[in-house]
């Protein structure tokens, strides 16, 4: 997806060059923009601070003069930041401490359902992977992985009740609303008698692949599903792979099950499945699904809009292709969650996950 900044020509048009018309390499490590702040220090992985520009002309000015973004990656050291009173807002807070924060009555917590994100159980859905036969190729397995899945306990024990759940929906979409309930919930005597009628009735052995950069939610979920397949005949591995590599899992599509977490940033049914189910196996695209009849319904969406009849049809038709067909089993539709300092006000959401400093204000 094409992301949009706005560039000062002035600024950059002194760097171009025949090999770099664009000035892309100076702009890597030099401000061109023309927004409220302007960048007064900037390290690498460490901090950027940034400092009101006096001379924005573009909106009201903002209250704060100075914002000092620090790279903290460890959720525990953000929030012992944040309870020591080093920091005034703790970003992309974890489940966990979105509940524990919340219970103290010292900080502001708020969370927001992200739009058009899915956290999700991805299973590779063509019938080979790494030359080998691929279970999860067959339909009948993933529906009984899918009923096998303890929704309940991972929303319950995983994400602390901070989500929105995913399941127990209706056998078909009745709106276009995404993300919306897939219909499955945990029945064992469903997942026991679709794994029989499935091309492995006496189970298998796989892996299971998630995130270390998502361990204090993905953790325990795949420890749940791992206990869940057992009861199959399914003996699932954990594989542990660190979050700068997660993105090359991702794209090398090379593990028969992953947590997956995507989020379209257009709001739009059409924009998710296009990423995450359509035959042009996008990184998004976990299960490296492909089917035609999907694609045909994705592509007549995407030329259409929402309020058309033919626009409505073929995105029900998509998402109850998506049911039937199961190549990702839908968790939880995932929330922002943010803690701040008392004194600080006029946080708002935004699609792009990201703060913006315009609205803040601390007293």
């Amino acid at each position: 997806m094409p992301i949009p900044v706005n560039i000062t020509a002035k600024l950059g048009e002194p760097h171009l060059t025949d090999e770099d018309p664009w000035g892309a390499e100076w702009l890597n490590n030099n401000d061109a923009g023309s927004g409220a702040y302007t960048i007064k220090e900037y390290k690498p992985n460490e901090r950027i601070v940034l400092e009101r520009f006096e001379d924005w002309k573009s909106g009201p000015m903002p209250q704060v003069q100075e914002v000092i973004l620090l790279n903290v990656p460890e959720a525990g050291n953000r929030r012992a930041l944040l309870e020591k009173g080093d920091v005034d807002i703790n970003f992309t807070v974890s489940e966990k401490d979105q509940t524990e924060l919340d219970a103290t009555g010292n900080f502001t917590v708020t969370s927001t359902p992200i739009e058009n994100c899915l956290y999700s159980v991805d299973m590779h859905a063509n019938p080979q992977l790494n030359g080998e036969d691929n279970p999860f190729g067959d339909v009948k397995v993933r529906q009984a992985v899918s009923y096998a899945i303890p929704y309940d306990a991972i929303m319950d024990t995983a994400l602390y009740g901070q989500a929105v759940p995913m399941f127990g929906g209706a056998a078909k979409p009745e709106s276009i609303a995404w993300p919306q309930p897939s219909p499955y919930t945990k029945d064992m005597e469903k997942a026991k008698a679709l794994l029989a009628e499935s091309s492995y009735p006496d189970g298998f052995e796989t892996t299971i692949a998630f995130n270390t950069g998502t361990q204090e939610w993905a953790e325990p979920t795949v420890v749940l599903i791992q206990e869940a397949l057992a009861e199959l005949g399914i003996t699932a591995n954990i594989e542990k792979v660190p979050g700068a590599n997660f993105r090359s899992v991702l794209v090398e599509k090379s593990r028969p099950m992953i947590i997956n977490n995507f989020g379209g940033w257009l709001n739009y049914p059409d924009n998710f499945f296009f990423y995450a189910y359509h035959g042009q196996d996008a990184t998004f695209n976990g299960s490296s699904y492909k089917n035609s009849e999907m694609d045909t319904k994705i592509e007549a969406a995407l030329a259409s809009e929402p309020g058309n009849k033919e626009y409505d049809d073929n995105v029900k038709g998509f998402i109850e292709m998506a049911w039937q067909e199961v190549p990702r089993a839908p968790l939880v539709q995932p929330q922002l969650g943010v803690a701040m300092q008392p004194n600080v006000t006029g946080y708002q959401y935004w699609f792009h996950r990201q703060l913006d400093f315009r609205q803040l204000e601390k007293a």
